[in-house]
């Protein structure tokens, strides 16, 4: 990196990192054709993207670095891990996903943490865990420690297979190298508890968080270790080589959270951890909440305070990529990721270009108004289409999940047209033959000739009423000016957009988009809950 790069590197961070404040700045947006000339799908215009060369120039470099000045707030709110970015790369699919998962699993030496809503019970789960069992084989010293989080109501679905009983043989031949925790929501309990069957218990609260940790690898993500999340459900994946300082945060994060969990012995028992003064369900839930929040806010507290020095390592200018670890527990009072975000969605110039995506949606009242009243960027909004949604043909209640999201998306589109906000804010549905959607997070574009985004959100929440308030959920600001993963955010974005179509008035109007009245009701009373 050049001499005039590393001048205005130290002249944004010398105020921030090193003096324990703001580091984090999203660059300055410039216009807003850039990339939707190479993104819009399908009947979309067909320009090139202009080309730029590897490592980009200088001088662009220090504009884009003193932009970054925009958004240095964030560095009081949020941890700094500076990053190589040529250490960082974006998945491109399920199958590279797997893949990821097994070769980290194969190749690893010092831990594997993986936190996720559930394992699932099919072939490809079967060979992940044998992948673990085969790594600790070959580390019998206790070399290799394993922990794995899941949810305590998702995990425990199924009454003769579920992912208890998938990692019930790690246990019992590696108990001292492996442990297996499930989080439990301390909003079900009491009568709720006893009346609520399976999967209708699961709507109270869920660990959601998706973190894949391989010695001094973080791979984050939306999905989960099931078979369709290896398959054919697209999601997004970020994996984060060679940072032990970010990874070591993480696994702390994950450790954290199994304070007060549940653990499952060999038996297939779940006790509540002896350190943990309160039990999720039988003890008075306001002292459970109150010193689990307090854990999660001391690691914070701890991490920010450190990263304050961050800047002060060796050789700081060999960094091109800054990473902000967000939280959110709404059931424990926690809403970090949700004032951060609402706060980016408000403080993005306006003109940049801001594209959005979650599988479910289900915006917040409070997203919403950020969007429609307090934001000025274009933006593009990317949802599943019905036939992409994972619960299309689903049995029953379920059923209907499809139809009450077409709802709620008609009813944004609807506020979005009353407010002649057309052609500033626009919705697409993504579809693609036998595929489901489950992608979701943010990018930001900032170059007028150089679409390629330099900021995105990654992980797990869905900017719904769930990852807001019912949800354990994680994700990672991330800022670069590294060429490489530049290339590979635009890819990425451009492949996902690729496979939608732009939302109009005649979408809602088709016959098979004709909404039953009972899921309206369902809708309007429910709504929290999806």
């Amino acid at each position: 990196m050049s001499l005039i790069c590393q001048k205005a590197i130290c002249r944004i961070f010398s105020t921030t990192c090193v003096a324990g404040q703001d580091r984090l700045y999203i660059l300055r947006a410039i216009a807003r054709k850039g990339w939707q000339r190479n993104l819009v799908p399908r009947s979309a215009l067909h320009l090139p993207r202009p080309e730029m060369e590897d490592g980009g120039d200088d001088l662009q470099k220090t504009e884009l670095l003193r932009t970054l000045e925009n958004f240095k707030w964030l560095g009081n709110k949020a941890p700094c891990f500076p990053v190589n970015g040529n250490k960082t790369y974006v998945l491109s699919g399920p199958d590279d996903f797997y893949k990821t998962l097994i070769g980290k699993t194969s190749q690893a030496k010092r831990r594997i943490t993986l936190a996720s809503l559930y394992l699932g019970t099919g072939h490809h789960e079967n060979e992940l865990v044998k992948t673990i069992e085969s790594t600790l084989k070959r580390n019998p010293d206790s070399n290799v420690k394993v922990r794995v989080l899941l949810d305590a109501t998702r995990g425990s679905r199924g009454a003769k297979q579920n992912s208890r009983t998938m990692l019930l043989p790690l246990l019992q031949s590696y108990s001292q190298q492996c442990s297996v925790h499930f989080y439990h929501t301390p909003a079900l309990r009491g009568l709720l508890k006893k009346i609520l069957p399976e999967r209708w218990n699961e709507v109270v609260g869920l660990q959601h968080m998706k973190i894949y940790i391989f010695d001094d690898s973080l791979l984050i993500s939306g999905a989960n270790l099931s078979h369709d999340y290896f398959t054919n459900r697209q999601d997004r994946y970020l994996v984060v080589e060679e940072s032990k300082e970010l990874v070591d945060f993480f696994d702390q994060l994950v450790e954290t959270v199994c304070q007060f969990s549940f653990q499952m012995n060999e038996n297939n028992q779940l006790n509540l951890n002896s350190d943990f003064p309160h039990h999720p369900c039988d003890s008075n839930q306001h002292e459970f909440t109150q010193e689990a929040k307090q854990r999660i806010e001391n690691l914070f507290e701890k991490q920010l305070k450190a990263s304050s020095s961050v800047l002060q390592w060796p050789n700081p200018y060999s960094y091109d990529t800054w990473i902000f670890p967000f939280v959110q527990m709404g059931q424990l009072n926690i809403y970090m990721d949700n004032i951060l975000t609402r706060e980016i969605l408000e403080k993005v110039p306006k003109n940049a270009e801001l594209c959005l995506a979650t599988g479910y949606f289900n915006l917040t009242q409070d997203y919403m108004e950020s969007l429609l009243e307090h934001s000025s960027p274009n933006i593009h909004i990317l949802m599943a289409h019905p036939l992409a949604n994972g619960f299309f043909g689903a049995k029953g209640f379920a059923g209907g999940i499809p139809s009450g999201y077409t709802l709620l998306a008609y009813q944004f589109y609807r506020r979005v047209v009353d407010k002649a906000l057309e052609a500033r804010i626009r919705l697409w549905e993504y579809q693609r033959q036998n595929w489901t959607f489950h992608a979701k997070g943010l990018w930001i574009s900032f170059g007028r000739e150089d679409p390629r985004p330099s900021f995105t959100l990654v992980g797990s929440p869905n900017f719904g009423y769930r990852s807001v308030y019912r949800d354990l959920e994680t994700q990672l600001a991330v800022v670069t000016i590294n060429s490489s993963l530049r290339d590979q955010l635009h890819q990425e974005r451009k492949n996902l957009y690729q496979q939608a179509e732009l939302v109009s008035a005649t979408t809602f109007d088709q016959p098979e988009r004709k909404i039953p009245l009972w899921v309206r009701v369902v809708i309007k009373v429910f709504r929290r809950f999806f």
